[in-house]
């Protein structure tokens, strides 16, 4: 049986996460190609499609990284076939070389990008603000609040990005992505091209003679769109009084709770933007027009703010403009209803709100322990890093990158002296071994090798460069939620029939000194890194192991064996300190034991310490 986002009908109503929503207003507009890199909070958008593929009316993939999807993507939108490619904030970093020239170009069957940005680092290296990125590129933006307008907006954002012939950002943020709501479907649409690719070099080959004048044909493009959208349905003015606030994204709706919170509709009038750019001026001035003082709310970059003070000094109008630095509105992290109650208060000059009864405290939140994320039990690249510290030590310096093994930072493999971006590893550290003329050792996950790792691999064959890549190919896309990548050998849809092995791409990138072994056999491991510490140049270790949750879920594996601890020893004690596997558990006597509720039998620790031993799992 078809799920409902894709079989219910006009009037439905689920119970669906926001990135749930997003995939049910693209079925709605009859969405025909789907290309992504996973990326939280993005991931469940094309998981979902992803799940869906064998029952949509779509082409789905999983692309090797961003600018892939996105030139992917684009060339199917060329075509005439409506998309979407999806990714994470930074993940449009890596996808902005094609996405300023298909600005330019213009896409004849509509393609939208969903930008997922991460306010606050949940889950990210940095909290960019990527309606920025319109601005540069040129794209009409979209910022729902609640799970419906999720759905509402991607199903509008691209029913007009193939009207308007151009790519259009749905710009959502962590709490977007991760709301569940209730959504009421609409009609959808049967996928229909919006006809045959049509020959125009004058037009999508952007030489400077054509890109000169497609730049005039964007900027005519967007002055229509600014005309078009200023009465979109998205934007609305409510309540009454003198002072207002301007609020878009996910701040609409705690402005809105707040709002209700504090019976404040007779006080302040609120100019709620669904469609934030171009911004629609007719509207922003006759909504200044009338007052003396307004706050601007938006999380991130200070954007509308500095686009409304420039519009009111344009005009003339005398309104104060509040927003970034007034009653702790800042550039960092999530906003959420209880600070914007204080914000409101204050701008309409009332009583300074009560705590909510269920509010924690600073000083009760101040005294809860700290947990930081940790690698799981059982995960290869645990053995990894012991593996190599036990080699390397402190004489190297660790290169990192982006995924699940990020983690090897924490204490005591530490693992981790420096990060840049996805994909940075091999780069920075053939940079950085160059410069201090110390040992390198660079980590990267498989999907990531894939991603952009490759080109970090040939650069450092071509230049000459000196250090260690150890690839943790874990055989899936972990952090993220388990996508498949070119190396996996199965995935939740059956076998991947079209598997590219990490090691021959890695010697056919030129690498000679290439070794593949599994990290939990920690003897071999150590003899294969002490073999390529032995020589200079680029060397490649292929750490090889699933990930347990991987192995279990989907490559059927049963762990019927787990570690034990008969008796508590200096050695055990040792294996504690040194691999700090989190199966491991202090009783309240002070010994050491296993949790066999979390162990994963990989045996690492048996190898570390000969007074840890194996047994069944469930006998005493």
């Amino acid at each position: 049986m078809a799920h409902p986002i894709l079989s219910g009908t006009a009037g439905d109503i689920e119970l669906l996460l926001g990135n749930e929503a997003i995939v049910r207003g693209a079925v709605e507009a009859g969405i025909e190609v789907v290309t992504c890199y996973p990326g939280t909070p993005s991931s469940e958008a094309p998981d979902t499609f992803f799940r869906l593929s064998p029952d949509g009316k779509y082409y789905f993939e999983y692309s090797v990284n961003e600018k892939v999807a996105l030139e992917v993507g684009g060339g199917a939108a060329l075509a005439g076939s409506m998309t979407l490619t999806t990714m994470k904030h930074v993940g449009v970093n890596v996808a902005a070389d094609p996405l300023m020239t298909l600005a330019y170009v213009g896409v004849p069957g509509g393609l939208v990008l969903l930008s997922a940005d991460d306010p606050g680092c949940h889950s990210s290296q940095n909290e960019q603000d990527n309606r920025l990125y319109a601005r540069l590129a040129g794209m009409p933006v979209f910022e729902p609040s609640t799970a419906q307008e999720a759905k509402d907006m991607a199903r509008d954002a691209l029913t007009l990005s193939r009207v308007w012939q151009q790519p259009v950002l749905l710009r959502t943020t962590t709490r977007v992505n991760h709301m569940r709501g209730p959504v009421t479907f609409g009609d959808v649409r049967e996928p229909a091209s919006a006809g045959e690719p049509v020959k125009n070099p004058r037009r999508f080959v952007p030489v400077p003679a054509v890109a000169r004048v497609r730049h005039v044909e964007l900027l005519k493009k967007l002055d229509e769109i600014k005309a078009e959208m200023e009465g979109c349905r998205y934007n609305e003015i409510t309540g009454k009084g003198g002072v207002g606030v301007v609020a878009s994204g996910i701040s609409r709706a705690y402005v809105k709770d707040a709002q209700d919170e504090l019976g404040l509709h007779d006080a302040l009038q609120v100019l709620s933007l669904g469609f934030t750019y171009p911004l629609p001026e007719k509207l922003c001035l006759e909504f200044m027009s009338s007052l003396k003082r307004l706050v601007v709310v938006e999380e991130g970059e200070p954007v509308l703010e500095n686009e409304l003070r420039a519009l009111a000094q344009k005009h003339g109008l005398g309104v104060e403009i509040l927003g970034k630095g007034f009653a702790g509105l800042t550039r960092l992290g999530e906003y959420d209803t209880r600070l914007l109650a204080g914000v409101l208060a204050q701008a309409a000059g009332v009583g300074k709100p009560t705590a909510h009864a269920c509010a924690a405290s600073q000083e009760l939140l101040a005294g809860l322990p700290q947990r930081p994320p940790n690698l799981c039990s059982g995960c290869p690249h645990r053995a990894s890093y012991f593996a190599v510290r036990q080699v390397f030590g402190n004489d190297a310096f660790y290169s990192s990158d982006i995924g699940c093994y990020t983690l090897g930072i924490l204490p005591p493999l530490a693992a981790a002296d420096f990060l840049l971006c996805m994909g940075s590893s091999i780069s920075a550290g053939s940079g950085f071994a160059k410069a201090s003329g110390k040992p390198v050792v660079a980590f990267i996950g498989d999907s990531t090798f894939f991603h952009s790792g490759i080109t970090g691999i040939v650069n450092a064959v071509f230049n000459r460069h000196d250090l260690l890549v150890v690839v943790l190919d874990n055989h899936t896309t972990a952090m993220t939620g388990h996508q498949p990548n070119p190396g996996v050998e199965v995935h939740s849809l059956g076998a991947n029939e079209a598997q590219v092995d990490v090691e021959a791409v890695v010697r056919g990138c030129g690498v000679t000194e290439v070794r593949t072994v599994s990290p939990t056999n920690l003897k071999a491991m150590r003899e294969a890194l002490e073999e390529l510490k032995a020589v200079s140049g680029v060397r490649v270790l292929v750490a090889k192991e699933p990930c347990p949750l991987h192995a279990r879920r989907l490559l059927g594996k049963k762990f019927a064996q787990v570690a034990y601890i008969p008796e508590t020893t200096e050695s055990v004690r040792a294996c504690l300190d040194e691999l700090a596997c989190p199966s491991f558990k202090v009783e309240a006597d002070g010994s050491v034991a296993v949790d066999e509720s979390t162990c994963t039998g990989c045996m690492v620790c048996l190898q570390v310490s000969k007074d840890i031993k194996a047994r069944k799992r469930g006998s005493k």
